[in-house]
């Protein structure tokens, strides 16, 4: 499989049943199988099968001292999810619930995954982010 370049900001809405049309240029890189599993910030992360396999191996390798904690909370809230041919995606009630996800979410390319956020939480967290600590990112990480 070629190396993921997810990107781009997406609202869509979710109705009652907790299904979300997830975006067409998405559901095109990542296909129809999907993983979710708790995020970092209160969104939720989703994976293709094949990213989440290599990121659970590299947990796997991980001294377990080093690594329980994450492997509870990446693994226990893990849940495979199918689209179906409308492209809408099932979230979870208990990730919705821990994503504060209700009539709208905010959907996001982060490279080689997406991330699922309220709203309300996204935009607090995006404009969190000022200039200096952009651009100190972006030195950190040789850009």
């Amino acid at each position: 499989m070629a190396e993921l370049m997810l990107k781009g900001t997406y609202t869509q809405s979710v109705d009652v049943k907790g299904r979300m049309a997830f975006p067409a240029k998405l559901r095109e890189a990542v296909g129809e199988q999907l993983i979710l599993t708790k995020g970092v910030g209160g969104c939720i992360f989703v994976y293709t099968p094949e990213v989440f396999s290599q990121k659970a191996e590299r947990l796997n390798s991980l001294p377990m001292a080093k690594a329980l904690t994450l492997q509870r909370s990446f693994m226990a809230n893990a849940a495979d999810v199918e689209t179906d041919k409308q492209g809408r995606a099932l979230i979870p009630a208990r990730l919705r619930e821990l994503a504060g996800i209700e009539g709208e979410a905010v959907v996001i390319g982060v490279s080689d995954h997406c991330e699922i956020w309220s709203p309300e939480k996204w935009r607090e967290l995006n404009d969190s982010i000022s200039d200096e600590d952009f651009l100190a990112a972006l030195e950190g990480a040789d850009f």
